[in-house]
Parts: structure tokens; sequence; C-alpha cells
């Protein structure tokens, strides 16, 4: 039986979020506007999956653990996995994820996966928290990929909107190979200072990726127009994504990464993986906001 989506709200935003995945699955403003993808099936059905065990993909689609190798799909299992609803309210939820027989077959961890959605006012505050309950070391990775309306409903074309980074982001980034992986080479920065200006010919080789951006915040929308603050004060990287024609812009602050071009050493030492102790916990925040 597949369970309701739980929904949340305040004076100012509305969120619906689906157990499966826990998924968030729409956010509008107190007007009604829907501020998230229009998943139109001709690009891309998803909305904002949670990225776990791993972000992006793995050489071979396998993950290698003290000499044994293990499927691991794109993105990981979370997002196509069922998560209990631990508590709820009227403007706030919390799902979990737990180790089982069908996440062993891929990751053969014990672990716990919250991910807490709470709206207050004009914010929506998501908390992510890996716990490892067991007496070793949890190797992980973790990413958000939320995917917002492009254009948002504020006015101005698709070619209007930009993304402006709180820092300036000069840096090149990562390159992603035909296969999902990083490649060698890297490509040039599109940011001008602090501002990337959108157009869907940025995309025609794959998301945008940063790798430890200066920034951990930035605003999305038409400058002189309402918008959206994004915070992500405990990522290292950024993925910024579409696909050609769509009508979506995934803003994705990520904990790891995809998998370097033949890569094919243990998972712990892999890119982007980190550690959560025994008995510990890891805890990742996003915050999206109103922004006049």
């Amino acid at each position: 039986m597949i369970a309701a989506n739980i929904s949340i709200a305040s004076s100012a935003l509305s969120a619906e979020i689906a157990p499966h995945g826990a998924e968030l699955q729409s956010l509008t403003d107190a007007q009604g506007r829907a501020l998230m993808t229009d998943a139109d099936p001709a690009y891309w059905t998803g909305h904002a999956p949670i990225l776990f065990p791993i972000v992006g993909r793995v050489n071979g689609d396998r993950i290698r653990i003290d000499g044994r190798e293990y499927e691991m799909p794109k993105h990981g299992f979370a997002r196509r996995s069922h998560f209990d609803l631990v508590r709820s309210d009227a403007a706030s939820a919390t799902f979990r994820l737990t180790d089982s027989d069908a996440t062993r077959r891929h990751y053969p961890f014990a672990f716990a996966l919250d991910i807490d959605f709470r709206i207050d006012g004009a914010t929506l505050a998501l908390t992510a928290t890996i716990r490892n309950p067991d007496g070793a070391p949890l190797p992980a990775s973790f990413g958000f990929h939320p995917a917002f309306a492009w254009p948002l409903p504020y006015g101005g074309a698709k070619e209007d909107h930009v993304v402006r980074f709180d820092r300036d982001e000069p840096g090149a980034l990562k390159a992603i190979s035909p296969d999902g992986l990083i490649a060698a080479a890297t490509r040039p920065s599109p940011v001008e200072g602090d501002t990337l200006r959108l157009n869907d010919a940025l995309f025609a080789h794959d998301a945008l990726v940063w790798d430890h951006p200066a920034s951990d915040r930035l605003r999305y929308g038409v400058p002189g127009k309402p918008g959206l603050a994004i915070a992500f004060p405990d990522t290292n990287r950024l993925g910024v994504w579409t696909k050609p024609g769509a009508h979506f812009l995934c803003v994705e602050p990520w904990g790891g990464i995809a998998d370097p071009e033949g890569y094919d050493g243990d998972f712990r030492a892999k890119p982007g993986v980190f550690e959560v102790a025994s008995g510990g916990e890891a805890t990742f925040h996003m915050k999206v906001a109103l922004a006049a």
C-alpha cells in the first residue's frame, strides 16, 4: 500500500512530501504559485530526490568494500526507498530510512537516515541526519537534489534568470564524462564574478559541478523580482543542472561526488566519501526561502 503524501504549511509557504524517497513533491507560495518543477515526463519526472549513500554514478555502477563488489544505482538507493513517517505536525515532518536486507545487498552497513522538513514563515528548512549504530565507521556520501521552477512564477523569461552566489566563483568546474563520471579535464567557470547567467546551452554536457565552492548560499531568480534564497552550509560541492528545454533548474548541495573515470578503489577511499564515527552522526542542512 502506498502511503499518502504529507502536507505542511505556514501562511507564506506550503509543501507536500512523499514517504517514497522522502521526496519533496511541491512547494507553493501563499498565492498557490508553484516554485518547483512541472515534472514534465518529456524531460525528467523527479522533484527533489535524496541522494544516499552515493552522489552521482560510480564506475561500473558498483562499489568495492573489503574486496567485495556491490551493485549501486546512480545517486544511491534512498530515492527509491520507502521512508517511515517518524512524526509530523502542521508545519513539520520527519521521515526515516534504516538498513534492511534490501539495502544491505547494495551497502553492507547499519545506518539510520532521517530527513526533516520544517516551514517557518517564508522558509523551508531541510535537515538530513545520518546515524551510525554500528561499532565501525560508516562510509557514505549525501546530497540534496531539488528542482525549482524555471522560470519562477514572478515574471521574466527563462534567460532573464540568474544564480547569484554570495561570493565570487572564479574556479574551474569539474567536467562530467558521457558515462556520468568525473572527467580528468576541467571546464572553465561560466560565472561572471558572482553571477551565473542561465541558459540551456550551459547544460548541453550535463550538470555544472563546483568542487569546494567559495559560497554556501545563493539567490536564484530574475534580478529586481522575487526569487529564492538557498543556503547550504554543510556541503562542500554543488551541482546545478537541467535538461535543455525543461522547465526546472536543480540546485544540488552535495556531500559527495561521482567517481573519477577509471576509479576502482575501495569505497572508503572514494573521493567525496566521509565517515560517520561509531555511535555518531553527520548532519546536512539546506534552506529555501522566498526572497524579495
